[in-house]
């Protein structure tokens, strides 16, 4: 059941800026005419909901400890609501599909997209996919193209995360012997199993063009991952790629930028202020307006707060912040109908407490999908 109300009193940040306007909401969207029902929101900020193009955070809520449990369909809806909590409305839950194994394998990506697709109508905010592709799985293209239709997938990135260099040498990689239990395999025949994917190399290019456009042709939104080099985004592009996930170094993303990308960058960067993995800092590349989206990555708390970091740091005003959390992963997943705070769209909303900066309530379509403290009590006191 959706809500119907005028909220009054607040800051609101609308399409053209910052307003103190009533804002209405009524059939799950923003409506441009007040209702009877008024809730005063003095003294809170009123923000568009948090759209998330990438997040694997749910994994400890599908997978805890491996093979200890299977519910996982009830693993999503805790992580619903947790993202709720974290003025998420819309969250795409990026799951590998890869060599790797364990959760990064392609049975446990089918588990989780049809977990995903089971608790998605007993959760108020919207619940999407993305396919992690690992670029040598082959002879699975067949398989992952099967999941993209079946659970109706619309956004794909590429990843090649094979250690070449020392495949190439015949070397094993570090952390071999981990890495091949979680797959569940014996090392010496994962060794293996990674040699032949590093054969087939020169097979990948042909069937990833062909790939990609297939893709292209079923509307699927589709990037590259961690490039590094112009060259690399070059290849992608090529193919018709239009996001740039995670640029490892500036000139990756300059190139994105100029090929015309959408390039998305990682919200716990901007908030530990630097890259986990020893990459160019998020903050600087905001700095230079190459950026788009900030996503979750692997902490659900992280949008929110980087858009509140890049205000505290003067890198860019909130409402200029917010458009990377906002607006911008709207354009990036063609989702026309979210993004904004403007008559006709979905009532995607969240409530900040302007002191604490808390997240006070979050409401997806018009549906209350988290409230809390004195904000609740404004609501229900009505």
């Amino acid at each position: 059941m959706t809500i119907e109300c005028t909220l009054t009193g607040a800051q609101v940040l609308g399409p053209d800026g910052w307003t103190e306007a009533p804002l209405t909401l009524a059939d799950g969207l923003v409506q441009d005419s007040e209702v009877k029902r008024h809730v005063d929101l003095s003294g809170y900020t009123v923000l568009p909901g948090i759209i998330d193009v990438h997040g694997d955070g749910f994994e400890r809520h599908m997978a805890p400890r491996r093979g200890a449990l299977r519910e996982a369909e009830n693993g999503v809806i805790a992580c619903a609501s947790e993202l709720a909590a974290n003025g998420i409305t819309t969250a795409v839950m990026a799951q590998f599909f890869s060599w790797e194994g364990g959760i990064r394998s392609p049975d446990f990506a089918e588990h989780v997209f049809d977990s995903v697709a089971k608790a998605q109508p007993r959760v108020e905010i919207d619940l999407r996919a993305q396919l992690r592709f690992e670029t040598h799985l082959l002879d699975d293209i067949a398989r992952a193209e099967a999941m993209i239709d079946r659970f109706g997938i619309d956004y794909v990135v590429f990843n090649d995360h094979l250690p070449h260099t020392r495949l190439a040498e015949g070397r094993k990689p570090p952390r071999l012997v981990g890495q091949a239990l979680k797959a569940g395999r014996n090392p010496d025949a994962h060794f293996a199993f990674l040699l032949d994917l590093h054969a087939r190399s020169p097979d990948v290019p042909e069937a990833m063009d062909a790939l990609t456009r297939r893709l292209a042709q079923k509307g699927v939104v589709f990037g590259s991952h961690d490039d590094h080099t112009p060259d690399d985004r070059a290849i992608w592009s090529a193919r018709g790629a239009t996001v740039s996930e995670f640029p490892e170094t500036r000139e990756a993303a300059q190139a994105a930028r100029a090929d015309g990308a959408h390039i998305v960058l990682g919200a716990p960067n901007v908030v530990r202020g630097a890259s986990h993995a020893g990459n160019i800092a998020a903050a600087d590349l905001i700095a230079d307006g190459l950026c788009d989206a900030l996503a979750s990555d692997y902490h659900y708390p992280s949008p929110l707060r980087a858009a509140l970091r890049l205000d505290e740091l003067g890198i860019c005003d909130l409402a200029q912040a917010w458009r990377l959390v906002s607006q911008g992963p709207a354009r990036l997943l063609r989702l026309s109908d979210r993004g904004d705070l403007m008559p006709g769209q979905r009532a995607d909303v969240i409530v900040l407490d302007r002191s604490s900066r808390r997240v006070m309530a979050t409401i997806a379509a018009g549906r209350v999908a988290y409230m809390t403290g004195d904000v609740a009590r404004r609501f229900l006191s009505i």
